[in-house]
C-alpha cells in the first residue's frame, strides 16, 4: 500500500498541473459523457456521474463543460460515442498493469498501448491476466499532521469507511472504503474539516512487485507515459519503489 499512497499523491499534484492545459478536462469530459450515457445524466440517480463531477469540480472544471458533456452522453448534443476497454499487462520486473481506456478507435489504441508497453520494458498480457490482484476500493489520504488517529478513524468509520491505514514509515493515513460508500465518507471528513490530499475510486492491490534500480526508473517512465495517453483514463499497478525513484517522478 506504500507505493501506492505516494502514487497516487503523485498523481493528485500532476493532475493539479496537467489542469493548466486542458488534458485533465479533455479526460473528464470523456468520462462524463460515457457515465451519463450509461446512468442517464441526472447525478442523484446515477452514482458514477456523482463521483466524476465532484472530481471535476476539484479540478476547476468550468460548469459549461460539465453540463455540456452531460449533453453530449445524454444524447442532447452531438457527441463522439466512445467505449470502454479494460487492457492488462505486465511492466518492468513483473509488475501487474492494467489499464482503463475510453476510445472511439479500439484498434489504433491497443496498437498504441502495445507500443509504450513494449518500449518500456512490459507487455500486453491476456484478458484476466492480473485483474484478479486488484480490487475496486474508495481510497482517501490524510496527512497525519492534520489530525489525530483516534478522530479520523471515529469519522471514517461512523461514515462507513472500511478500514484505516497508518504505516509509520508514512507521513499520511489512508482511509480504505467500498466504491458505494466512498462520497459519503468522503463528505464526512470535509464537513468535519479534515483535510485530505487525494481521494478517489481507485484499484488497489493485493500484492506488491518491489523495484529498484533502471527496473525502477522504467516503470515510473512507463506509467508517465501511460498516463499521459489521450485515450487512457486511469492506469493502476503493484508497484513499490524507494522513495527517491517516486519523488523523481515528480
Amino acid at each position: 500500500m506504500a507505493g501506492h499512497s505516494k502514487w497516487a499523491q503523485i498523481k493528485h499534484k500532476k493532475a493539479q498541473v496537467d489542469a493548466k492545459r486542458g488534458k485533465v478536462f479533455s479526460k473528464l469530459a470523456k468520462e462524463i459523457s460515457v457515465a451519463a450515457r450509461l446512468g442517464g445524466g441526472d447525478p442523484q440517480m446515477n452514482p458514477r456521474l456523482r463521483t466524476v463531477i465532484e472530481k471535476a469540480k476539484e479540478a476547476n472544471m468550468p460548469h459549461e463543460n460539465i453540463k455540456r458533456a452531460i449533453q453530449k452522453g445524454t444524447g442532447e448534443l452531438p457527441g463522439m460515442a466512445y467505449e470502454e476497454v479494460v487492457y492488462e499487462g505486465y511492466g518492468p520486473g513483473g509488475v501487474a498493469i492494467m489499464i482503463e481506456v475510453l476510445t472511439d478507435n479500439r484498434n489504433r489504441t491497443v496498437a498504441e498501448i502495445r507500443h509504450l508497453l513494449g518500449k518500456h520494458g512490459g507487455s500486453l498480457g491476456e484478458s484476466g491476466c492480473v485483474s484478479w490482484i486488484f480490487e475496486k476500493k474508495g481510497y482517501i489520504i490524510v496527512r497525519k499532521e492534520t489530525i489525530d488517529e483516534d478522530a479520523l478513524m471515529d469519522i471514517a468509520l461512523e461514515a462507513g469507511a472500511e478500514d484505516l491505514k497508518n504505516d509509520p514509515a508514512e507521513d499520511s493515513y489512508e482511509v480504505i472504503t467500498s466504491p458505494e460508500d466512498f462520497l459519503d465518507v468522503k463528505n464526512a471528513l470535509l464537513e468535519r474539516g479534515v483535510q485530505i490530499e487525494s481521494a478517489d475510486v481507485t484499484m488497489i492491490p493485493k500484492s506488491t512487485v518491489s523495484l529498484e534500480g533502471p527496473a525502477a526508473e522504467r516503470m515510473m517512465k512507463l506509467m508517465e507515459v501511460l498516463e499521459d495517453h489521450d485515450d487512457i483514463q486511469n492506469v493502476y499497478a503493484n508497484f513499490d519503489i524507494p522513495d527517491e525513484v517516486m519523488a523523481g517522478a515528480g
